[in-house]
């Protein structure tokens, strides 16, 4: 059974600067045996590092609209079962399933702040600055200070498939973003800045294999890399090949979006 020191001693075995701010994504099951699952496992995590922040988006607040700008990666007039379960955004409304247990918890922390955007929120411990950066007309401008802070990216069991930081660097190389709406007490209101598709970010890992440190901690790979060093990379991959990074799926709107305007 995986223990607190194990984990501890893991993450220390990493060797990255304890001062700067790391954006975690992680799956407590790829941890295996862990003894008081994911209460211990983010103790671990914000003893080694103090400044730790995590995804807790909320696509349930979500509605498709009749009508909207083209080329946007999506059908409009399609959501009416998806409308009428929406949820109207609070600022205690609970992580996504999809974000995994951690990012829940990281949030009930009684030291933790959450940035506002209604669908794709941040929450993290001694990162206020960064999360107010978060606007509903730019969404990634977090990642861009984690960027000028220097921080890390955490993969704790997981792909880059759910680096979120990578949109940022999409961003930076030009590639489109996409408009959603969402419900919050005002009404549905218009978020720009919605990035693409992430399933064919795994593709950049050889990219990343120089800058990025790993650390088996139980039976889960855990891997970290310099956020600015990574998002230097994949931003110059995508500007040198415009079609780099999108998934193969021909069903994917955003990335068929994307192609469309390249091809």
């Amino acid at each position: 059974m995986l223990s607190y020191r194990e984990l501890t001693s893991g993450f220390r075995n990493l060797g990255l600067d304890p001062g700067r701010p790391v954006l975690v994504h992680s799956s407590l099951r790829a941890f295996g045996d862990l003894r008081g699952r994911a209460a211990v496992l983010l103790g671990a995590l914000t003893s080694v590092f103090p400044r730790v922040m995590a995804p807790t988006h909320t696509y349930a607040t979500m509605v498709i609209p009749e009508e909207g700008p083209d080329h946007n990666g999506m059908e409009y007039g399609t959501g009416q079962m998806l409308n009428a379960l929406a949820e109207i955004y609070h600022a205690d409304m609970p992580a996504d399933r999809m974000m995994g247990v951690l990012p829940e918890l990281l949030r009930n922390h009684p030291l933790a702040r959450r940035s506002m955007h209604p669908i794709l929120s941040l929450t993290g411990i001694e990162v206020d600055e960064i999360l107010a950066a978060q606007t509903i007309k730019d969404p990634v401008a977090p990642l861009h200070d984690l960027y000028e802070a220097e921080g890390y990216v955490l993969l704790m069991g997981v792909g880059h498939s759910v680096n979120t930081t990578l949109h940022f660097a999409e961003k930076l190389a030009g590639r489109r973003t996409f408009v959603r709406w969402a419900l919050t007490s005002d009404g549905a209101v218009e978020c720009p800045g919605y990035p693409g598709c992430s399933m064919g970010f795994d593709k950049a890992a050889p990219y990343l294999a120089d800058i990025t440190r790993s650390v088996q901690i139980g039976t889960a790979l855990v891997r970290a890399l310099p956020v600015r060093e990574m998002v230097i990379t994949v931003a110059t991959l995508v500007r040198e090949d415009p079609l780099a990074l999108l998934c193969d799926d021909p069903a994917c709107e955003r990335c068929g979006a994307v192609r469309e305007t390249i091809l």
